[in-house]
């Protein structure tokens, strides 16, 4: 047995769930930023491209995981770009094939998968030093993650700019859309605010975690 095999951790449920919230792509690790701002002005659109991105980023860690022990450490990062980029011109014509309007919505953005930080940080960092099964849960952690932030934005900004969800009309016909919300600046606009809101949620709940932890050891033992 490789010593690597000998330290590696077993697989919990952490390595599932880090990627939705603790270790969130989006909020927290601010990866993939580019695809985030740039095709979330609709649900459907972050929808499809978390699909693609969910898909290459499993595929592309599998394979690494299961190769890393045979890709030389010195190509290691051009192997995991040919990975990479294999599966998304897979995902690119699959989507081409699906659905040609929403090829078209997405764009260049679905090639630009193949340099989306997310997607290679986490070849590099976790699946070339996990096994197979780790890596797997891992990704799909990671792109359920991806997932919840985009769909958190692409769902306020249509909501906002257009008054509807994935075509179906939410809002009243007296209701006037905020057109800036499907424009770019409103992405920078709806991920400030989801950021503002969870870091104020992060901040009360260390605040009160301090003042529970101050109240036990301020208790004055009661006298006989």
């Amino acid at each position: 047995m490789s010593q690597l095999e000998k330290t590696e951790k077993p697989l919990t449920l952490d390595v599932f769930t880090a990627g939705l919230w603790k270790e969130n792509p989006v909020f927290v690790m601010m990866l993939g930023l580019c695809p985030t701002l740039a095709v979330t002005n609709t649900l459907e659109n972050s929808l499809g491209m978390s699909a693609a991105t969910i898909f290459v980023l499993v595929c592309s860690n599998a394979l690494v995981s299961a190769l890393r022990k045979v890709i030389p450490k010195q190509i290691r990062i051009t192997a995991y770009i040919i990975i990479i980029a294999t599966f998304v011109t897979l995902v690119d014509y699959l989507i081409q094939a699906i659905s040609l309007d929403l090829h078209n919505k997405l764009g260049a953005f679905i090639q630009l998968i193949v340099v989306n930080c997310l997607i290679l940080g986490r070849a590099e960092a976790y699946a070339s030093k996990n096994g197979f099964t780790k890596s797997v849960v891992s990704a799909l952690g990671m792109g359920l993650g991806f997932t919840l932030a985009l769909i958190a934005l692409g769902s306020v900004r249509e909501l906002l700019g257009a008054g509807q969800l994935l075509g179906i009309q939410v809002f009243s016909t007296d209701f006037q859309p905020w057109v800036v919300m499907i424009l770019p600046p409103g992405g920078f606009i709806v991920l400030g605010a989801w950021l503002l809101l969870f870091n104020y949620l992060e901040q009360r709940k260390t605040g009160k975690l301090i003042a529970e932890e101050s109240a036990s050891h301020c208790t004055v033992p009661s006298s006989n």
